[in-house]
């Protein structure tokens, strides 16, 4: 299947596709037996931040694997600086992933697996250990082992290992998996400051906010296809018009229920019970009209709560 044809000049911009990629996915799908993890997708990536989110075995990994060349694909190109991260070995100077899984040997300190990670690639300039150390701000416990680390600590030698080879290409798989408040504020502010270097830092979770914490431009794949495409805005406003329910107990819910029905936020009720359970494509609405209702008919509202807002369902009704 050819590439999708690149949009002519003064044409709208794809907001799948960057105007100078590092990093470009062609008509990808990669099938596991019977199992088909990536179908036709195509999307691209440049300097920046850019965030994949998706539901968790959406296809986020194998995308990722399938960039720097981890597996092949069975249709579709992947190219890396214009080249084929399988076929093209030199291409991996200039590219690092930090995987999800624990793949550090026990016993290790950082600073032996970042040297370990120079060794590999024959880097001379072990100066780059230091810096890379510093980078991810590891120096003072560069020499302790980590099996006493905390995930978030991990994480930041993982990455400082990744660092030791300067790339220009650095993919992170679920990095905030695990790790504290404080530990995801230096992890975020870390990707946001390599990708304002110009390096081209691909970073995949399945929590929204964490996205939006640290990538301007973000990718959505559901099942293996791409769902979205643009900034946070344009995500938020898509996301904004799926269906909700939501779980509404008070003191008097089928007089709510009542003065709810003809609203224009509102697309259906149902009570059960002290139960109001209301569906609407406008929760924004819905939250300034909810309050003012209960006031009116001296109703106390005593919980409100999205019963199927989890990105899984808000993602569900964005690849519909």
């Amino acid at each position: 299947m050819s590439a999708p044809a690149p949009p002519s000049s003064g044409a709208r911009q794809d907001p799948a596709f960057v105007d100078e990629p590092t990093v470009e996915a062609r008509d990808v799908s990669v099938w596991f037996g019977q199992k088909v993890a990536l179908s036709e997708l195509s999307c691209s990536f440049g300097a920046g931040v850019t965030g994949l989110l998706g539901p968790n075995g959406a296809g986020k990994t194998t995308l990722m694997r399938a960039l720097c060349g981890m597996l092949p694909v069975n249709q579709g190109q992947v190219l890396v600086t214009g080249r084929d991260p399988r076929r093209d070995r030199s291409v991996h100077r200039h590219l690092a992933i930090v995987p999800e899984d624990e793949a550090v040997p026990r016993g290790l300190t950082p600073r032996q697996l970042c040297e370990y990670v120079a060794d590999l690639h024959r880097v001379d300039d072990r100066r780059v250990v230091d810096w890379a150390l510093d980078t991810v701000e590891m120096s003072p416990a560069a020499d302790r082992s980590m099996d006493g680390f905390s995930k978030g600590m991990r994480q930041r030698a993982k990455v400082a290992a990744a660092l030791v080879k300067n790339p220009l290409v650095l993919v992170l798989d679920e990095p905030l998996n695990g790790a504290d408040p404080v530990q995801r504020h230096h992890l975020i502010s870390l990707f946001t400051r390599l990708g304002a270097e110009g390096r081209t830092v691909i970073v995949s979770s399945h929590v929204l906010n964490e996205v939006e914490a640290m990538a301007e431009r973000v990718i959505v794949i559901v099942r293996g296809r791409l769902a979205a495409a643009g900034g946070h805005r344009a995500i938020r406003d898509a996301m904004d018009d799926v269906p909700r329910q939501v779980l509404v107990r008070s003191t008097g819910a089928r007089r709510l229920a009542a003065a709810l029905v003809g609203h224009e936020a509102v697309g259906g009720v149902r009570v059960d019970g002290d139960d109001l359970v209301v569906s609407t494509t406008r929760a924004i609405d819905l939250a300034v009209a909810l309050p003012r209702a209960a006031r009116d008919l001296g109703v106390r509202l005593t919980e409100v709560r999205p019963l199927d807002d989890s990105l899984e369902s808000l993602f569900r009704e964005l690849v519909r």
